[in-house]
């Protein structure tokens, strides 16, 4: 997806694959079969299966790594930047071990060798931006210039570009809705409806902006683009992996057969693990969250986990926002 909108105003992108066989595939078909099959890959996209010959003399790196596997290729590829480059990363998840954010991730693996770090976030489904069909999205960095030069480098007349200072909660948006967009798929195969679905989707969006919150975000980045706008697109898409992922298990399959049965990872399992892990540890209410991970990794029943969640004790809907009066 973002080789493609760079491939709009670079004379060149160089796209890195760990496996020779899908570089190979990508620059003589112009196509991705196994990930992105019937988008077509512009001619100035060039694939390599070399991280030496991906990173040398680049301005700009693009990170869409899964969580777990960043820090190991960064690892590999900081010995081979010999000038500042900006880092922008698009994967959306936290580090399974650290549950650090990945930007953490980047920063202590690229640390001065990297001239700006920053994350572009949003509803941006890759079937679509690759069919050039309209869409936006948000760049974030802590540094307002680098952000701002990095949107003239993303923008093009189908993507439209936000800038943010707050890579917190950017970041976190990002991550978060896919745990919502896992139990949304859930709800779906077990064969609830609209009224469900909005449900999770917006008692999903004030933990996520509980946590957000804790972590320092601020609050008005959840009600944008990389919050409600990319989990309205997770949560109703048959493009999300994550849906597609809930969907098999709210029909009746374990979390493992979902993963063993696809090449595709299932960030939003990982981002449960995590976010629950944190929200433990910092005291922070997140029912629905708490009540996904029992499904997924304790193998509990959806069917039971709902009405354990539904039959909460009663609250104001701003009460644990901090609003109520």
């Amino acid at each position: 997806m973002a080789a493609r909108v760079l491939s709009c105003n670079f004379d060149t992108v160089t796209i890195w694959s760990r496996r020779e066989e899908l570089a190979q595939a990508i620059n003589q078909e112009r196509m991705n079969s196994s990930y992105l099959p019937g988008i077509e890959i512009p001619q100035n996209v060039v694939a390599t299966s070399s991280l030496l010959e991906a990173t040398t003399g680049q301005d700009l790196l693009v990170c869409a790594i899964p969580s777990a596997h960043l820090r190991e290729v960064l690892q590999q590829m900081a010995p081979l930047l010999t000038e500042p480059v900006d880092i922008v990363n698009t994967a959306k998840g936290f580090e399974p071990n650290t549950l650090q954010r990945l930007s953490e991730v980047i920063k202590e693996e690229i640390g001065d060798k990297a001239r700006a770090i920053a994350v572009l976030s949003g509803p941006n489904h890759a079937e679509e931006v690759g069919l050039d069909m309209p869409a936006a999205s948000v760049i974030s960095s802590v540094d307002p210039e680098a952000a701002m030069r990095l949107q003239d480098a993303f923008f093009t007349p189908n993507f439209r570009v936000y800038t943010n200072h707050d890579l917190v909660g950017v970041e976190l948006g990002g991550a978060l809705k896919n745990i919502i967009a896992l139990a949304a798929g859930v709800a779906d195969g077990m064969g609830f409806g609209d009224n469900t679905k909005a449900m999770l989707i917006t008692r999903g969006l004030g933990e996520m902006v509980r946590l957000g919150v804790c972590l320092g975000a601020d609050p008005r980045t959840f009600a944008g683009l990389s919050g409600i706008g990319d989990l309205i697109a997770t949560c109703t898409s048959k493009h999300s992996r994550n849906w597609n992922a809930g969907h098999k298990i709210g029909l009746g399959q374990k979390l493992r057969e979902v993963a063993g049965g696809t090449h595709m990872v299932i960030e939003g399992a990982f981002a449960t693990q995590a976010t629950y892990k944190i929200s433990n540890r910092l005291g922070v209410e997140m029912p629905l969250t708490e009540a996904l991970y029992r499904v997924l990794f304790l193998e509990q029943d959806p069917r039971t986990t709902l009405v354990e969640m539904m039959n909460r004790v009663r609250k104001h809907e701003y009460e644990d926002l901090g609003f109520a009066e």
